[in-house]
């Protein structure tokens, strides 16, 4: 039977005890009963989301001067790791709308906190970043979306792909090109807060997993958009905008992760103490065993990592390598330990009875999404070379 699994209560204070509780109890009563039937049809659940708007969610991490909850990247990593557990897709869904309402926050006019924040942080607006392009993916600075300024608007022309909540939601902070002459190429990039009804077009993508969540192409041609929309006090410091924002949307991918290694674990431990082979259960046999204490072990070390990198973004410290590592090794870690649940339930495995073979499809999003895991490992030499000058 499913269920959701949930670890020990790591929370600090009264309020965050109190919080994590909710929304345990808002995944057994309104996603564990759905999830698979959400997943298997690929259906968006609006009434899902709206819930979550109700909870505040969707103002997780916004500052309660605007209607946030205010959250530390610590608790708000445990709840995605929580939600994870059950379904990737989940956090998913207000993750991107965060990462849009944090370059605002951080980057934005007075007047437009004021104006969209609260919206936001409600979830009355509700959206995501547009950043990837058909030919462009982890080389930001290689998109060609264009804004070209005319009188008091921005007129946008290009294509964005694999963007959330672009067809199920109303604003995107779209990543473009504001001048295609300067040198290097990302000091020529904006970031700027587009609505859906300004008229960008989409089309719904199909995916091996990661399903019942809202993921698009886009087509941008001639959308007009006021001038007043731009994040930032003036033009070209969009990537910069989105790499801070990156970081704890990096956080978030490996808190999903370590959600997914852990049930994982957990849903392989319980079947391999039920299932016989040669008048045994099979977590008696020594190749079980091993491929158990592995499990676990990267389930334990995914959770400091991401800890680490939580507490470091708290503390205001700049966290690339600390996000990137923990990034790298839980999205890895929930790669393996998907595979050998498989491997552990045997043809259940592959079977849609069990919820595995959905672990299996979803794992391999994580290591590709918020930057490749190929992409980590370089930014994480990186820094250590920066850290650590002989």
């Amino acid at each position: 039977m499913d269920k959701a699994p949930y670890p020990e209560n790591m929370t600090t204070n009264e309020e965050e005890t109190l919080l994590i509780n909710s929304v345990d109890q808002f995944l057994e009563r309104d996603v564990v009963p759905y999830i698979k039937e959400w997943e298997s049809e690929d259906i968006y659940p609006r009434e899902m989301a709206d819930k979550m708007a109700e909870m505040g969610l969707f103002g997780s991490t916004i500052a309660p001067e605007y209607g946030g909850l205010g959250l530390s990247a610590s608790v708000y990593s445990k709840i995605v790791e929580r939600m994870s557990a059950v379904s990737i897709s989940v956090p998913g869904i207000f993750n991107s709308h965060l990462m849009m309402a944090n370059t605002v926050q951080k980057f934005g006019s007075d007047e437009i906190k004021r104006k969209f924040l609260p919206k936001f942080a409600s979830g009355e607006l509700r959206g995501g970043i547009a950043l990837t392009e058909p030919d462009c993916g982890t080389d930001l600075q290689a998109i060609r979306t264009r804004a070209i300024r005319d009188g008091e608007d921005y007129v946008i022309n290009g294509e964005k792909m694999w963007i959330t909540n672009s067809l199920e939601g109303d604003i995107l902070a779209v990543l473009v090109k504001t001048d295609l002459n300067t040198s290097p190429p990302h000091k020529g990039m904006s970031l700027i807060l587009v609505d859906k009804a300004h008229g960008y077009e989409g089309h719904k993508l199909k995916k091996l997993g990661y399903r019942g969540i809202d993921t698009a192409g886009l087509n941008f041609q001639d959308v007009r958009v006021p001038a007043s929309r731009l994040i930032g006090p003036s033009e070209g410091r969009g990537l910069q905008q989105v790499l801070s924002g990156l970081e704890l949307g990096r956080i978030n991918v490996a808190a999903r992760g370590l959600g997914l290694a852990r049930v994982a674990l957990e849903e392989s431990l319980a079947y391999s103490q039920i299932r016989k082979t040669f008048g045994k259960p099979i977590c008696e046999h020594q190749s079980i065993q091993i491929k158990l204490a592995e499990m676990a072990t990267r389930v334990e070390a995914s959770k400091l990592l991401v800890e680490k990198a939580a507490v470091a973004y708290d503390t205001g410290q700049r966290c690339d390598m600390e996000a990137g590592m923990a990034k790298l090794f839980a999205t890895e870690a929930a790669m393996k330990n998907a595979e050998e649940a498989v491997r552990i339930h045997g043809a259940y495995g592959y079977s849609k009875e069990f919820n595995i073979e959905r672990y299996y499809r979803d794992a391999p999003l994580l290591a590709i999404g918020e930057g490749t895991n190929e992409l980590q490992r370089i930014i994480i030499a990186k820094h250590l070379v920066e850290r650590n000058p002989v």
